[in-house]
């Protein structure tokens, strides 16, 4: 199944990103989680259709109206688990 790991930086805490990031993946029927980091970055892990994923990789390269992305590192060959269903992290 294909998945990737995304790091999501810039003005991206504080502003709904995970919550938005959730509702946009489960509309997309992905499976994996959003998670805020210490530094101040998002990461993404979702997992599913392929197109499905190009889809939720375009809205992280902007994220909700409050955001402010400045830069969107994906690692399509990412092995780690997704889970099942789309969640927040903490």
């Amino acid at each position: 199944m294909p998945r990737f790991k995304a790091i999501v930086s810039g003005g991206v805490q504080g502003v709904c990103f995970r919550a938005e990031t959730v509702e946009v993946a489960r509309r997309l029927g992905l499976n994996g989680y959003a998670k805020n980091l210490p530094d101040g970055t998002v990461e993404v892990v979702a997992e599913g259709d392929r197109g499905a994923l190009e889809k939720l990789a375009d809205f992280l390269s902007h994220g909700p109206t409050l955001a402010r992305v400045e830069n969107l590192e994906i690692d399509w060959g990412y092995e780690g688990e997704a889970g099942e269903g789309f969640r927040i992290e903490y």
